[in-house]
């Protein structure tokens, strides 16, 4: 009786380490194969992860990461909500666009050799169901979220005016122009860059701005390179993506353990303990040299700009950049807007 209880046991010992032995092999290869698949991708762990037999120190790790990324986040997304606030847009539109963002980089940059990745991994990455993903995937390529920032026809003006050959004078700096004439004149240079709009009606308004002086004799001074759109929305428009974004992107891009080649120069000075009878001072004195700075810079792209105007139409030639206290180029060929 004992020597058949004794191989029952036997058996059921072996049958038990046989079964643990195939439960513990196939998590290992599901989380190798979730590995594979989902590569750089922080959430496969706990889809492959044997959790009656221990837990992975992996995934606790990646959640106090997680978690501090988050954080500072949060800490981002405060100026952001009180921009979408102010101007009456709810989470439910601010949720709407994070999932088209989460889907668009999910769907680009993240397929294997070269292709799309497909829904069911967008799913599993984004947390969304794959209706939705479908959903917002359509929405991208039908282009309904392409956003053009379109210059006016007055930036143009003031941009050439500072930057183009023809109307500069022997020192490099722009002429003062008379209103008329074929070449070297006001009426010249919007007729080249102001599109449809009449020379007199550019006048006024570049005048109205305070963009322009005339003198006695009718001649045309330009006094700066650019003006605050009229709509406070329109600042705002441009700040965002001609301000954070290229500055979000150089972090990005400086902090991608899969960045080729040096970092972009990304730079900050700030101080906890300025006397707050001295900020006015500091204030004054560091809009002036910031001021100084961008226009140097803006001098700078400018006299690139110049070196090659023959070819200005190829667009295939052409890069975005962008320097503030940091430099940017623009390299996400998936990006939905033009400069």
């Amino acid at each position: 009786m004992n020597r058949d209880l004794l191989r029952c046991l036997n058996l059921v010992k072996d049958r038990f380490s046989r079964i643990y032995l195939f439960h513990r092999v196939s998590n290992v290869v599901k989380q190798a194969a979730l590995r594979h698949e989902l590569v750089g991708f922080s959430h496969f762990a706990p889809f492959g992860s044997p959790k009656p037999f221990g837990s992975i120190y992996y995934r606790a790790m990646q959640d106090e990461v997680q978690k501090r990324i988050l954080d500072a986040f949060f800490v981002i997304l405060r100026p952001i909500a009180k921009i979408l606030l102010r101007y009456g847009i709810g989470f439910r539109e601010f949720a709407e666009a994070a999932k088209l963002a989460f889907v668009d980089v999910a769907s680009a940059e993240y397929g294997i050799r070269g292709r799309p990745t497909n829904t069911s991994r967008i799913a599993v990455m984004t947390g969304l169901t794959r209706k939705e993903v479908r959903r917002l995937r359509d929405s991208l390529e039908s282009d309904q979220c392409y956003l053009a920032v379109k210059t006016t026809p007055m930036t143009e003006v003031l941009h050439s005016w500072f930057s183009d050959a023809e109307f500069l004078d022997s020192d490099g700096r722009p002429s003062v122009l008379p209103f008329a004439g074929e070449r070297r004149s006001f009426s010249r240079i919007v007729k080249r860059f102001g599109g449809d709009v009449p020379p007199g009606a550019m006048r006024t308004e570049l005048k109205r701005v305070g963009a322009i002086e005339e003198d006695q004799d009718g001649n045309l001074r330009v006094l700066k390179r650019s003006f605050r759109p009229d709509g406070d929305h329109d600042a705002l428009i441009l700040s965002l993506l001609h301000g954070v974004y290229p500055y979000i992107s150089t972090v990005v891009h400086n902090t991608d353990p899969a960045t080729e080649g040096s970092r972009w120069k990304q730079r900050i000075a700030f101080s906890q303990k300025v006397r707050a009878e001295d900020v006015s001072r500091l204030r004054r004195i560091s809009n002036d040299r910031i001021a100084e700075f961008t226009q140097a810079v803006d001098d700078l792209l400018m006299a690139y700009e110049s070196l090659h105007d023959e070819d200005v139409a190829d667009q295939k030639q052409q890069m975005t950049v962008a320097i503030g206290a940091f430099y940017f180029e623009e390299r996400d060929k998936n990006m939905r807007y033009k400069w």
